[in-house]
């Protein structure tokens, strides 16, 4: 159980809806610790992309609160939240034609103003970022000459430059084959577990999520059905209830736990 007192990042009792009479947040309750990997899992409609929003700052809630670091999330102000919160869209995408290495130092506006006026510590942490999500190679290639993957790391290192202590993720693997999202998965667990960051990634892919997360939050219909250790919630009957279809588990063998087969 997380003591709300130990979390970086608070939803308490949030409820929202673009509509008075549609909610699409129902009471969400979720704490998230510094060095954990929380993904936030449901089908279409659920209301995963909102709570991001929600938790983003870029929604207010019409009930409850979201805290970051003890404060309410609305007293932030933008260049304060941007040094503490940092996210990496689903879809990454430039209007003008900036190389990787460009993308990346804009990670650090919020430390230098909008000058952008670097110093040696900037380089050292803009450096630091491109060697931990490995895109140092690519530094001077533009995003749109990059593969889908390869520009996920580009987005991923631009949030690692701002040195915040949350990093919040919008279904980054969507559109990369296997391979791909399996480095993306590992390298946020590394984000979390290497550099005791707190990760949220909204998520669909529920045998990722259970394999690399160390928490997983499951939603319907605006509520969190089931949160807690992958080993609590990737259970058929749950996953069945959150999914309205059978669902099998299958063993395999080893530490990751079983992978979820719609039936």
């Amino acid at each position: 159980m997380i003591d709300p007192a130990d979390a970086i990042l608070v939803a308490d009792d949030v409820q929202f809806g673009y509509r008075a009479d549609q909610p699409v947040l129902c009471g969400v309750n979720m704490t998230v610790q510094r060095g954990r990997f929380v993904c936030v899992l449901g089908p279409n409609g659920s209301g995963k992309t909102t709570l991001l929003r929600c938790l983003l700052g870029q929604l207010t809630p019409s009930g409850g609160d979201i805290r970051l670091n003890g404060r309410a999330i609305r007293s932030y102000r933008p260049r304060e939240l941007a040094r503490t919160m940092a996210y990496v869209p689903q879809l990454p995408q430039s209007a003008f034609s900036f190389t990787a290495g460009e993308i990346v130092r804009m990670g650090r506006l919020s430390h230098t103003g909008v000058l952008g006026l670097t110093g040696e510590n900037d380089r050292k942490v803009v450096q630091l970022a491109m060697e931990m999500t490995e895109t140092t190679a690519f530094a001077d290639r533009e995003l749109e000459e990059l593969s889908g993957g390869e520009s996920q790391r580009v987005m991923i290192a631009r949030g690692l430059a701002q040195q915040p202590g949350v990093i919040l993720l919008d279904e980054p693997t969507s559109h990369l084959d296997v391979r791909h999202q399996i480095t993306i998965y590992r390298m946020m667990a590394r984000l979390a577990h290497d550099w005791q960051m707190a990760v949220v990634c909204v998520s669909h892919d529920v045998n990722l999520a259970g394999r690399f997360a160390d928490e997983l939050v499951l939603m319907k219909a605006g509520r969190v059905l089931a949160d807690g250790p992958p080993g609590e919630v990737i259970r058929a009957d749950v996953l069945s209830a959150a999914y309205d279809v059978s669902v099998e588990l299958i063993e395999t063998g080893d530490d990751q736990g079983p992978i979820m087969r719609a039936q």
